[in-house]
Order: structure tokens, then C-alpha cells, then sequence
């Protein structure tokens, strides 16, 4: 054991404390307060996480049952089951749903449950930030909702290009209330990415240096960098359509000096790292379950960490592959069709790691490995795709058609969505401590892999045939109505998956076998605490002396003893080499976040009406915010570390 000593008389965790005594007090000290209050106070990143990730669920069976309408309405040419008008308003919405309401956030839920019990620590830092970040995410996604279901949702595509967004083309509130939720989701990734940063950083078990880190937590690290640094482009993109259509400023109108193409600089800008802020933390389940299934570690760790970090950097640099049919000049085209060919690259190098850990293995072909194998023959397809459309000719051709929509559906669904599935039946036994079922599982991913490859194969040939984008209707003799038949097809198969996936989750709750700690007997730190884990995460904080402790240390792990046990305390290290450095008070529960969150929902949707909300909602949100950051009579201070 390593001791961190105080010069102060408190109690604290030890040889003396320890076992059934030691859990008794941290759970008092950690624990939920009952009731209502309590359950809306809280700060524990599980209760959070757990709240997120079903929260990102419900938005994507919402987004998925508007893309089965989709194509029911394109199933057949001349379809009149959906008007032009509600056609508009449910492909925005199923595109802004799924990229702004479920991607990133349910990728951001995987990490606030996971990354601390990876870390070895007892909660993140900025606990009720946190918390703050998951109730602006869920008022701005409800706000959007209901807008939709009083037939006011928005309806210029998950994009909003101008001038079609603009006041000239989209009178009535219908745009207004799309810019105002991107400026909710801006907000709340933009503090989880905060959140996720400094505890990736500053609260890694003693020893976890950054060569020793998961690769899961390098992914989200990369990540949450990306996310600070692109989205408040968008979210300022945003804040000035709503400024032209609010208060008569001209930003985006040629006829007053502005620049239409302004919008599209400034939103892929954020819209392409945007994929990649999705596709990230897809690449580090898959590392996580490789390693796990294989059993041995990663082939090529410093490889597919240096492969993470080049995405995020070369993301920046290729947004205008967006805008290749717009007129720029045609000396910049060389640069970014190569940029968007050189990021495909790392993508390479991490699946030829994947590939090699799998050979050099004993790969056990369990349910979240199966997902991990149909994500890498998928998202190799959606690449493909990806370097064809990098080169101008190809893209000018098909620019705006269906070949786009299989493009990103194969790297959004198929390098996203099916590792995310892997994952939540690889950590579900962590979550709830029952096992997924077995044999559901396996006739999910089948029926899932297949209904996937029916649903968005055909349109590549669509795209081919000069079927548009974003059409509701079409006329026979094109040659496109057996191929949008097929489609829809599929897409009812792969909806039928997710379906089959949702109720074995929901049967596994109740009768899923015991978990215990570790059933895959995997090596990360998150499996040496019990499944599901208690309120305070680690009893003691473990001591890592390699990059897969619990395969180092099968019989018992090194531990640092010494912090509060009736006070809510965490460990801060180096961030570099992970050396103890500071004990420091965890966040007690609070209202003020949900009191906040409030005060800045209402500031946001009268925003939407009025400029002057802006002024005397400001109000209600400084109050919260003093509230929030009052200083509290707590005698608990942060203590330097003493060895």
C-alpha cells in the first residue's frame, strides 16, 4: 500500500479501515440523499451517466421512427402519405436528433459513467457542472420536441444553410427555436468536455501515467479537446442567425456586405470534427473489447493513441470537402481533398492494430466482439466511400445525392452505433450486474449487420442514378423504385435490431444472469470494483504499475490509503506521470445546477421571442450562479499530499 499522510486529525481509509467497516462509511458519506430531493441533487457521475445514456436512447428511437417514416414515404414514387411541409420538418429533425440530441451525447454518457471508475478515482472533477451539463441537454432537446409535435419544428435541414434559414426564406419561429437548441447542446457538451478534460488529467490513479492510460480515456480526451476547441464555432454560427432573423443584423446577406458562405465556414468548421468527436470514442470501445476478447493487450498501443491525436488535429483541417460545389477557388481544393484523404489514414493504422491483437490472440466471439467485427467490415465500406467523394470530380458529381446519405450512414452507424452497441453489452454487466442475454444478443446483431447492409447499400447505386437528397417524392420510371423499396426494407430489419436490443436490455434488468465483478475478465480498473458499483466508486484508490493491472495483479491490487472517509474526498495527481499531488473536497449534492440550468433554459427559449430576454434573464442566472458558487462553511479543505 502506498500512504497519503496528513498532518491533520481526520479519519481516513487504512490498514486500521478497512473491508465491510471501510464500506459502511464511505456509502454514508457517499450516498444519495432520499426522495425527490435527493435523486434531483445529486452528483454522482453513475446516477448522471445513467441518466444520460437513457435520455440519448429515448432521443434515438424518436429520431428512428422519423427515418422509418422517411422511407415509407420513398418506398414507392408518387407517395402521398407525408405533405412536403411535415416531409421537411421530420428530416431536420431526425438529423439534428440524431447528430446533436443522441451521437455526441450518448458518447459523453459512456464516458461521465465509465472514465472515473477507469481512472481509479471516486467521481469527476466539477461534479455538479456535470450535473448542470445533463439538465441543459435535456430541457434543449425537450424544447425541440415539442415544437415538433405542435407542428413548429424546424425545417431548413439539420444544417440550416443560408439564405434558405434565413428570415427572407423561413419566416415564423421555426428556425429560431433549431439555432437556440444547438445553443443548449453547445453548452452542455462544451461543460461535460470540461468536466472529462480535467479528470482525464488530474485524477488518474497514482501511477496511471499517460503511456499507461486506456485507450477509451485517450479517445475522450481527444475528444473533449475537439469539442472545446470546434464548437464554439457553431455555437457562435448560431447566435448570429438568430441575430440577422431576430434584430435585422446582415451577417449572411450579400446584399448588405454579408456572405452567405460565412455560415458553411463557420458550421463545418464544428460540423466535420463533429464526426470525428462521434467516431472517437466508437474507436476506444473498440480497443477496450479487442483487448478483452483477444486476451492480451493492445498490439500497437502508442500507435493507435498517436492515430487518436492525428484524427483530432487533421479534423480541423477538411471542412471545406463540404463545400466543394460552392465556387471556391479551385487552388484550395488540392489541399483539403488531400487532408480528407490523409484522415483516413490513422483510421487504418488502428484497424490494422485491432486486426493484429485479434490474430496474435484467443479471440472469444461474444456478443460485443461480434459488433466489433461488423463495425470494422462497415466503417471500412463507409471510408471507401469517404476517398471517393475527397476528390473534387467525384464529388461534384455526386454532391447531393444519396450517395452522400450511405456515405455517412456506414461511418455514423457503422462506426459509431454498432461499437456503441458492443459496448453497452460488454459494460452492461458493470452497470446493472446482470449479464445481457446470449442468444438475443447474437439475433440482434445479425438481423442488425444484414438490415444495415440492405438498408444503405442501394442508395450508393441511388446516389449513382442522380436520386437528389432531401426529396419527399419522385416520379416511376427513373429507375429508383425497386432499389427505395429494398431500402426500406432494410431499414424495418435494422429497426427490428435496435428493438430486439432495447428488450433485451429491458428483460436482462430483471433476469439477466449475475455478473459478479469481472465476468470477461477484463484488465481495466473500472472491473476491480463491484458490479454495479457502489456510490463511491473505489474503496481504496488503486496503484497502477502497468497498462493492464488487473491482468498484472490477479490476486490482490496495490492501493493508496489516507483519504477522508467522512468527508466526500478525491486524489489529484501530476498529469503527466500521475504522482499524487493534492487531496481535494468532491462536490456535496446541490439543487443550484438544476436551479441553474432552469434560469439559463428560460433565458433560451424567451431568447427565441424576444432579444430583450437576453437582458432580464441574465437576471435570474446570475442569482443562480452566486447561488451556486456561495462560499459554503465547510471546514474541508484541499491538502497537499505528504508521502
Amino acid at each position: 500500500m502506498t500512504a497519503l499522510m496528513s498532518p491533520r486529525d481526520h479519519l481516513r481509509d487504512g490498514p486500521e479501515l478497512t473491508g465491510e467497516a471501510l464500506d459502511r462509511r464511505l456509502a454514508r458519506t457517499w450516498r444519495r440523499q432520499p426522495g425527490l430531493i435527493g435523486w434531483l441533487s445529486t452528483t454522482d457521475h453513475k446516477e448522471i451517466g445513467r441518466r444520460y445514456l437513457v435520455t440519448a436512447f429515448v432521443f434515438l428511437i424518436l429520431a428512428g421512427i422519423l427515418g422509418l417514416a422517411i422511407r415509407l414515404q420513398l418506398a414507392r414514387p408518387e407517395s402521398g402519405l407525408i405533405s412536403a411541409d411535415r416531409y421537411n420538418q421530420i428530416f431536420t429533425m431526425h438529423g439534428t436528433t440524431m447528430m446533436f440530441l443522441f451521437a455526441v451525447p450518448v458518447m459523453e454518457a459512456m464516458a461521465v459513467y465509465l472514465i472515473p471508475l477507469m481512472l481509479g478515482t471516486r467521481n469527476t472533477a466539477f461534479a455538479r457542472l456535470n450535473a448542470f451539463s445533463y439538465y441543459v441537454y435535456l430541457a434543449g432537446g425537450t424544447m425541440i420536441w415539442v415544437a415538433f409535435i405542435l407542428n413548429v419544428g424546424p425545417d431548413a435541414g439539420w444544417f440550416s444553410y443560408v439564405p434558405l434559414s434565413g428570415p427572407e426564406y423561413s419566416p415564423g419561429k421555426r428556425v429560431d427555436i433549431w439555432a437556440q437548441m444547438v445553443t443548449f447542446t453547445e453548452v452542455a457538451a462544451l461543460a461535460a468536455a470540461v468536466v472529462m478534460t480535467t479528470t482525464i488529467l488530474k485524477q488518474r490513479a497514482p501511477g496511471m501515467s499517460m503511456g499507461r492510460m486506456p485507450v477509451f480515456a485517450w479517445a475522450i480526451l481527444v475528444v473533449s479537446l475537439m469539442i472545446i476547441f470546434s464548437m464554439p464555432s457553431v455555437a457562435l454560427t448560431s447566435a448570429m442567425l438568430m441575430s440577422d432573423r431576430l434584430v435585422g443584423t446582415q451577417f449572411f446577406n450579400s446584399y448588405e456586405h454579408g456572405d452567405p458562405l460565412l455560415w458553411q465556414h463557420l458550421f463545418w468548421f464544428f460540423g466535420h470534427p463533429e464526426v470525428y468527436i462521434i467516431f472517437l470514442p466508437a474507436t476506444g470501445f473498440v480497443s477496450e473489447i479487442v483487448q478483452t476478447f483477444s486476451g492480451r493487450r493492445i498490439i500497437g498501443y502508442p500507435a493507435i493513441v498517436l492515430a487518436l491525436v492525428a484524427t483530432g488535429l487533421l479534423a480541423f483541417g477538411l471542412w471545406v470537402h463540404h463545400m466543394f460545389a460552392t465556387g471556391l477557388p479551385r487552388q484550395g481544393y488540392a489541399f483539403y481533398t488531400a487532408a480528407s484523404m490523409a484522415v483516413s489514414l490513422p483510421a487504418g493504422i488502428q484497424i490494422f492494430c485491432w486486426i493484429a491483437t485479434i490474430w496474435d490472440g484467443r479471440p472469444r466471439f461474444a456478443v460485443p466482439m461480434l459488433w466489433v467485427v461488423g463495425f470494422i467490415v462497415t466503417f471500412v465500406i463507409g471510408g471507401m466511400t469517404g476517398v471517393m467523394l475527397a476528390s473534387v470530380p467525384i464529388d461534384l458529381q455526386l454532391h447531393d445525392t444519396y450517395f452522400v446519405v450511405a456515405h455517412f450512414h456506414y461511418v455514423l452507424i457503422g462506426g459509431a452505433v454498432f461499437p456503441l452497441l458492443g459496448a453497452i453489452t460488454y459494460w452492461f454487466p458493470k452497470i446493472t450486474g446482470r449479464l445481457m442475454s446470449e442468444g438475443l444478443g447474437k439475433l440482434a446483431f445479425w438481423l442488425g449487420f444484414i438490415g444495415f447492409q440492405v438498408a444503405f447499400m442501394p442508395m450508393h447505386f441511388l446516389g449513382i442514378l442522380g436520386m437528389p437528397r432531401r426529396v419527399y417524392t419522385y416520379q416511376p420510371g427513373l429507375g429508383w423504385d425497386g432499389l427505395n423499396l429494398v431500402a426500406t426494407i432494410g431499414a424495418f430489419a435494422f429497426a427490428s435490431a435496435l428493438v430486439i436490443f432495447i428488450l433485451n436490455v429491458l428483460v436482462s434488468l430483471r433476469r439477466g444472469g449475475a455478473a459478479g465483478s469481472n465476468p470477461w475478465n477484463a484488465s481495466g480498473l473500472e472491473w476491480a470494483t463491484s458490479s454495479p458499483p457502489p456510490p463511491y466508486g473505489h474503496a481504496h484508490i488503486p496503484v497502477v504499475d502497468g497498462p493492464t493491472p488487473l491482468w498484472t495483479h490477479e490476486e490482490r491490487l496495490p492501493v493508496a490509503y489516507g483519504l477522508r472517509v467522512e468527508q466526500r474526498e478525491i486524489l489529484l495527481t501530476t498529469v503527466v506521470d500521475a504522482v499524487p499531488d493534492v487531496r481535494e473536497p468532491s462536490s456535496e449534492p446541490s439543487l443550484w445546477p438544476l436551479v441553474s440550468a432552469l434560469a439559463t433554459t428560460a433565458l433560451f427559449v424567451c431568447s427565441i421571442f424576444t432579444p430583450w430576454a437576453l437582458v432580464i434573464g441574465a437576471v435570474p442566472v446570475t442569482a443562480a450562479l452566486i447561488g451556486w458558487f456561495w462560499p459554503k462553511n465547510n471546514d474541508v479543505k484541499p491538502e497537499p499530499v505528504i508521502d
